[in-house]
């Protein structure tokens, strides 16, 4: 195989030491690191000799900038919004918590009033039950004294008193009222 052409360099010997020493950490032959670094500084238009560099400067400052726009839009497009949207909702469920104790507060109070009426309630039930026993009571009571007053009144006719019968009429209509309004 033929070599391209080939130009020689004179640099010093600590240059030298130092172009060995990179191409065996990157694994190189020294032309073909040589060669590397031209086509590098060639792209890159950079100069060697300039050691703030300033277009490496422009460029990072450049990077860092759009780099630090994208992230304040983000900041007003998602961040922003994102931020008033969760106070917005810390107040409404602010709202919710004092609307839900006053409910529970209301519904607590409703128990209570809930478990007097239901005691209001249940003696009034007992005392309607003891009213009606005492109206069948009553009622029965009427009906054997109203029995009984009907055996007097066919024994009296039995036994043919001598007064008249619409004397006799008048007593029994007058006894039967009295009894009905007991």
């Amino acid at each position: 195989m033929k070599e391209r052409e080939t130009n020689s360099i004179r640099y010093p010997k600590e240059t030298d030491d130092k172009i060995q020493k990179l191409s065996v950490n990157l694994r190189r032959s020294k032309k073909e690191l040589f060669c590397q670094m031209v086509d590098y500084f060639y792209r890159s238009k950079k100069d060697p000799a300039d050691p703030g560099d300033e277009m490496l400067k422009r460029e990072l400052s450049s990077g860092i900038s759009r780099i630090v726009s994208f992230i304040r839009q983000q900041e007003k497009d998602f961040l922003l919004p994102l931020f008033s949207d969760t106070a917005n909702l810390k107040t409404v469920f602010s709202r919710q918590v004092e609307i839900l104790e006053g409910v529970g507060r209301h519904l607590l109070a409703e128990s209570e009033k809930n478990a007097v009426f239901a005691a209001r309630s249940e003696k009034i039930l007992n005392g309607m039950k003891y009213l009606i026993s005492k109206q069948k009571e009553k009622e029965l009571l009427k009906k054997q004294f109203s029995d009984l007053l009907d055996y007097y009144i066919s024994q009296r006719e039995e036994m043919g008193w001598g007064t008249a019968g619409a004397k006799k009429e008048e007593l029994m209509t007058r006894v039967k009222n009295s009894l009905n309004n007991l």
